[in-house]
């Protein structure tokens, strides 16, 4: 299904980086399209390239992906719950994820299998609401939001990591 992207007053304005970053079009297609992108870009690192970090403090690329995968399914909730008319005030989540789990120790191909897993449950979500249930409204950070907005979110926000490993991770290697 052909879903035009958000407009201002659907989504968290702090969001809309990630929102105008995705393309327009068939959420469950994107997501799905994006899916293989990840996997084939992961799927070519051995176990010390996933390691990597392209600077003191910075993430390395499992950790990127991890965090990739707890931001979808914090969002996937938040879009479960506006497409089945859940307005209660959902907070903003604290983006510390990722130093406190070890996802350094755990073997690449699990985290890949684990992103799979993450990004089917996310298509299936999508694809089982109607255009209603999409354009209906939750709350998040105090502003209102739309379903279709979260989906749009999910794909911008690991647009946005991708378009980061390729920068500064890749050419390194």
């Amino acid at each position: 299904m052909y879903l035009r992207k958000p407009s201002e007053g659907e989504f968290v304005p702090a969001n809309g980086i990630y929102i105008d970053a995705a393309p327009e079009g068939d959420p469950a297609a994107l997501l799905l399209e994006q899916e293989r992108e990840i996997v084939e870009l992961y799927g070519k690192l051995d176990e010390e390239q996933s390691l990597f970090r392209y600077g003191v403090g910075k993430w390395s690329l499992k950790e990127a992906l991890g965090h990739i995968m707890d931001t979808e399914r914090i969002m996937s909730y938040r879009l479960l719950c506006a497409a089945r008319g859940d307005a209660t005030p959902l907070p903003r989540h604290a983006d510390v994820f990722v130093d406190l789990t070890d996802f350094d120790s755990r073997p690449l191909a699990e985290l890949i299998a684990e992103f799979r897993a993450v990004r089917a449950s996310t298509v299936s979500l999508v694809r089982g609401l109607t255009g209603e249930e999409l354009q209906r409204f939750g709350f998040v950070n105090d502003s209102p939001t739309t379903a279709a907005a979260l989906a749009y979110f999910i794909i911008g926000h690991a647009l946005h990591h991708l378009r980061i490993v390729r920068e500064r991770y890749l050419p390194s290697m």
